[in-house]
């Protein structure tokens, strides 16, 4: 009984493996495609005959890597400034009492269902009050604080033992010092988990950039795909080789940090 359970759980496996991972490989399989056979019927996973001249498309005759650099700059700093403001806003709505405390925090909540869209407009016209449309600002400036971030820091915050920040306010230290010391060190698994998201986030989004850039030498790598598209005539061989190159930093990424990933949500589903 125990082997045949064992069995289906691999199937399952296997069958949501091929479902997640597919799009991916067939994505991979068209870059090295030309487009009279990305067209041709009736079609085939691999090539007949494997080309690499829409990698030499987008790497030569196209500003990819200001492109690459833009999404990195914009997805780092925006990162790391979402990791900072939630670790602070968690330790304090966990850690510390005073009025309007619960206010607040249900405020901090409000924000995470209320979509994008919804403030995308007023946000705009911010943006635009500031003098900051068109530019990396633009880009990181609107997205430096996330409710979502607050609420996951504010979780494990909580649960870091009052006697320790005690003995640690007895021994002299500050609160910064017991900030940066004991609570970062502390939720550690929820930092790696939301730099996962928040940089997943920045790195794969479309819409704000459509909206806020217009120079093509300050597009992000999602908007700049439409680079290699006309109204008339779409590059699918050029498209799918820069659509593999936009997936490599994320895989990465992904796989140097799956351990810190993996235990970050199990600790935040425990939570």
């Amino acid at each position: 009984m125990k082997k045949l359970v064992r069995i289906g759980k691999i199937i399952i496996l296997a069958v949501a493996f091929i479902v997640v991972a597919f799009p991916f490989f067939w994505c991979l399989m068209l870059s090295f495609k030309s487009n009279a056979e990305i067209m041709s019927i009736p079609t085939t996973f691999f090539p007949s005959e494997w080309i690499v001249s829409g990698y030499k498309k987008v790497l030569t005759e196209a500003p990819f890597m200001t492109w690459l650099w833009n999404s990195l700059f914009s997805s780092v700093v925006s990162t790391a400034i979402v990791v900072f403001t939630s670790c602070l806003g968690g330790y304090i709505f966990g850690k510390f009492n005073f009025k309007g405390k619960n206010f607040l925090f249900v405020c901090v909540l409000i924000t995470m269902m209320v979509p994008f869209q919804v403030t995308m407009i007023p946000t705009y016209i911010i943006c635009s009050k500031l003098n900051i449309l068109n530019s990396m600002s633009a880009l990181i400036i609107p997205f430096m604080v996330s409710g979502f971030g607050i609420f996951l820091c504010r979780q494990f915050a909580e649960s870091i033992p009052n006697d320790i920040l005690e003995a640690a306010r007895i021994d002299g230290a500050g609160e910064w010092r017991i900030f940066f010391g004991i609570v970062i060190h502390t939720i550690k698994p929820a930092i790696a988990a939301l730099c996962i998201f928040i940089f997943m986030g920045r790195w794969n989004d479309y819409l704000w950039p459509l909206i806020a850039i217009v120079d093509e030498d300050k597009m992000t790598l999602p908007l700049a795909l439409n680079f290699f598209n006309s109204s008339l005539l779409t590059d699918y061989c050029t498209s799918m080789s820069a659509g593999v190159l936009v997936m490599i930093p994320i895989i990465i990424i992904y796989f140097i940090f799956q351990k810190q990933f993996i235990e970050g949500i199990t600790m935040t589903g425990i939570k």
